[in-house]
């Protein structure tokens, strides 16, 4: 993935925001390179890491796949279609067209990242501009293991690329294995 962000998509309103949504859906954006992982990938993982059969409560909370274009559209029904083939559950996921991606305010990008300020502090120093760290991929890869994804091994492999100082790899290293101490005790 190259980079993540936040926001609102699905609806007509012309500027949603957080306190004022319209008709729109909380929803993320996902940048990713196709010559490393396909559209139909990606939606696997989402496949597997929601529940398709709850129904949600408002509309702000629905299961969307929002499509960019006509072949992800194509894509994502095919794969839904699977999805019901295979476990026979009733799905509520919906496949719309996207109607505009909306920036969610600042303070909801990156939210566990955020937590951990020494890791802000380096990314501030290496992008110094706002829109450029919140896309960055450094960013959204470090967003993820500070949410608990991810693993030391995956960190391993990629902590060199990250541009991280001593003290920010020591601080990762923690994050990831206090992480993986909460899971083992579980």
């Amino acid at each position: 993935m190259i980079r993540t962000r936040v926001g609102y998509a699905g609806g007509t309103t012309a500027s949603p925001a957080y306190r004022d949504l319209g008709d729109h859906a909380e929803s993320i954006e996902i940048g990713f390179d196709p010559a490393r992982i396909s559209y139909e990938d990606l939606l696997a993982v989402f496949w597997e890491s929601h529940t398709p059969e709850v129904k949600p409560w408002k509309r702000q909370y629905m299961s969307a796949v929002f499509c960019f274009d006509d072949s992800q559209c194509l894509t994502a029904r095919e794969t839904l279609q699977r999805r019901v083939s295979l476990t026979g559950i009733r799905v509520h996921t919906q496949i719309l067209t996207t109607g505009g991606f909306h920036q969610a305010e600042d303070y909801h990008q990156k939210y566990y990242l955020r937590r951990h300020g020494l890791l802000m502090r380096e990314l501030a120093r290496i992008y110094p501009d706002r829109d450029r760290l919140l896309g960055s991929t450094a960013a959204a890869r470090l967003n993820g293991y500070t949410s608990g994804l991810g693993s030391l091994e995956m960190l391993e492999r990629e902590i060199h690329m990250l541009g991280l100082s001593p003290a920010g790899r020591e601080e990762l290293l923690g994050v990831i294995e206090s992480h993986a101490m909460y899971e083992l005790m579980r």
